[in-house]
């Protein structure tokens, strides 16, 4: 079993404190890339490491939480970065969501609803 490092528990979750000094300012996610040419699927920028005041629970099968915590395990070897998995989610969320407004019922996500 393996515990969650401390920058996944302790992170700031707004960006004001108590001084007057304002926090320091979390990454900002890449803007979405425009040239149409080098990439067809139009890229919708997910809400990324801010609070939160929605929730909305999803329930998963043991093998797509595995898939998960693999993809994030894999992105934090290859990134160097913490992926929790609401940011995995969120940013897989936003990818389809683009697409979809992209290609409509010839997407991705419409062929998989359509066929489930």
């Amino acid at each position: 079993m393996s515990l969650p490092a401390a920058d996944d528990l302790f992170r700031p979750t707004s960006t004001k404190t108590g001084n007057s000094d304002p926090a320091p300012k979390l990454a900002a996610a890449p803007e979405p890339v425009e040239d149409e040419a080098e990439e067809p699927t139009p890229r919708r920028k997910s809400s990324g490491r801010i609070r939160h005041d929605e929730k909305m629970t999803v329930y998963v099968t043991s093998d797509e939480l595995l898939e998960i915590e693999h993809a994030r395990l894999t992105l934090r070897r290859s990134t160097g970065k913490a992926v929790d998995r609401g940011r995995l989610v969120r940013a897989a969320i936003a990818m389809a969501l683009a697409e979809f407004e992209e290609r409509g019922e010839e997407s991705d996500l419409a062929a998989r609803l359509r066929d489930s």
